[in-house]
């Protein structure tokens, strides 16, 4: 059956307000990524979150990568506030919060309080280095923090609402498809061959695959959301038994925190519903700021029981052209000389000059895709 959500039950913090019940209440405005954090708190996403975090807890975060109660949380969520505005803020008791001229929730006011960011960059993203992605947005955001409960009042109009589960919905999903074991995967890239060939190993154990591409804000190379979401698809539709996989989208914004955000990925699968959950190599990772497997290693510092869903640690795949086909460490007995190394940076790079990907790289039909969205982006 579906893993148990994290700290016990699924958070439910969305309400359809009758009236205008926040007409009175003061606005402050919150950026895309805190709007998509808003939504997951609310949604059960991030259970057992009810809000974004005090104090307390986002040292205990920074510290120890667990809440004050103990649960394992590896990634700070926060709202920010400029320093402009603090003053005005002192006693009050709710904020709604808005983005883009609507209010979309609001906050109970328990807490505000200033950081530190260089800090938090360094324990969360193990750098304070500008060029990182994750790093360069932290250093964006004001370094003063509200806490408190939210209250979701007005859901984020869906980009793909065919694919969008709440945790309640996807459970329910599973459920009515028998599936007892369900693996994750994460990816903010669209699937190349040895994504494939991870999921499919994976596939060999489980009930089912939930396919959860990342679809919030991520940096400005990569491939936007609906693009990969026409790859996935047409992957989907022709090369997996339609009865073992769901496509979902996570909304969240990606963070490049590497290992942290490995775990972090891992129990908001678990909030799905999934019980195993694919880590492979880099998961997370961003440039050369991450080792090959330290998201793997992470995962080794916490107790399988404890954090309430398997990882499935895969070795780096490559495609082998002497066995003329994906493969691993463990299974091909031939020379690095005659080792492809796919990678999603691999694909972008080579589709910008104007390079077909050949078939071993990524299956045809995505590749398609990608050669036209890539040939529009020249024209």
């Amino acid at each position: 059956m579906a893993s148990v959500p994290h700290g016990g039950k699924l958070i439910n913090r969305v309400e359809k307000l009758q009236g205008n019940l926040i007409r009175d209440l003061k606005r402050i405005q919150i950026t895309e990524a805190e709007l998509t954090d808003l939504e997951c708190i609310s949604t059960g996403v991030y259970s057992p979150l009810k809000g974004f975090m005090l104090k307390e807890d986002y040292e205990s975060v920074l510290t120890d990568m667990r809440l004050k109660t103990g649960e394992i949380w590896t990634i700070p969520i926060t709202l920010s506030i400029s320093n402009n505005i603090i003053a005005e803020l002192k006693g009050e008791k709710k904020l709604a919060l808005e983005y883009d001229g609507e209010v979309y929730g609001f906050i109970e006011v328990q807490e505000m309080y200033q950081v530190d960011l260089k800090r938090e960059a360094e324990l969360v993203y193990g750098t304070t280095d500008h060029d990182h992605p994750g790093v360069a947005n932290l250093f964006e955001r004001p370094s003063n923090y509200i806490g408190g409960p939210v209250t979701m009042i007005k859901r984020i109009p869906a980009d793909f609402p065919a694919f969008s589960f709440t945790p309640e919905a996807s459970r329910a999903l599973f459920k009515q498809k028998g599936w007892k074991t369900i693996v994750g995967f994460q990816t903010r890239n669209p699937i190349h061959r040895a994504h494939e060939y991870l999921q499919k190993t994976a596939l060999e154990h489980v009930d089912g695959l939930f396919l959860h591409p990342l679809v919030g804000k991520t940096k400005s190379d990569d491939i936007p959301a609906e693009i990969r979401m026409k790859c996935y698809e047409v992957l989907l539709s022709n090369y997996y038994p339609k009865e073992r996989y769901i496509l979902g989208v996570f909304s969240s914004s990606m963070r490049y925190a590497g290992p942290r955000e490995a775990i972090f990925h891992a129990i908001v699968r678990k909030n799905f519903g999934c019980t195993h959950f694919i880590v492979g190599r880099d998961h997370a990772g961003v440039g050369d700021y991450y080792g090959t497997y330290d998201a793997q290693r992470l995962f080794d510092q916490f107790d399988e029981n404890e954090l309430g869903i398997t990882p499935i640690r895969l070795e780096h795949s490559f495609y082998c052209v002497k066995c003329k086909q994906m493969t691993s460490l463990k299974t091909c007995p031939h020379s690095k000389q005659d080792h492809i190394h796919l990678s999603g940076t691999k694909v972008r790079k080579m589709l910008k000059e104007g390079t077909t990907p050949p078939e071993y790289f990524s299956r045809k039909e995505v590749v398609e895709i990608l050669v036209e969205y890539y040939k529009k982006l020249k024209d």
